[in-house]
C-alpha cells in the first residue's frame, strides 16, 4: 500500500464500537500505544474488519484513516 500520508501504523484492532452511522475503531500499534478513529459503518465493513485482525492507522493532518492489506 503506497500513500502520500507518511504517519502510518500498523496494528491490530483490539476494539470495535459499532453505531447507528458511524462506529469507533481502536488499533494497538505496540509499546502501550493505542491509536482510536471514528469511521463509518459501511467502511468497517468493506475494509472487513474485525477484532484481533491487522490494520493500519494512517494519519495526515488531523484525520485518521484505517487501512488494510488485501
Amino acid at each position: 500500500m503506497k500513500l502520500s500520508a507518511r504517519n502510518q501504523f500498523k496494528g491490530t484492532v483490539v476494539a470495535i464500537e459499532e453505531g447507528a452511522v458511524n462506529g469507533i475503531v481502536r488499533i494497538d500499534i505496540g509499546g502501550g500505544n493505542v491509536i482510536t478513529s471514528t469511521i463509518s459503518m459501511g467502511s468497517i465493513r468493506e475494509l472487513g474488519l474485525k477484532v484481533g485482525g491487522e490494520a493500519y492507522a494512517v494519519i495526515k493532518a488531523t484525520s485518521v484513516m484505517v487501512g488494510v492489506d488485501h
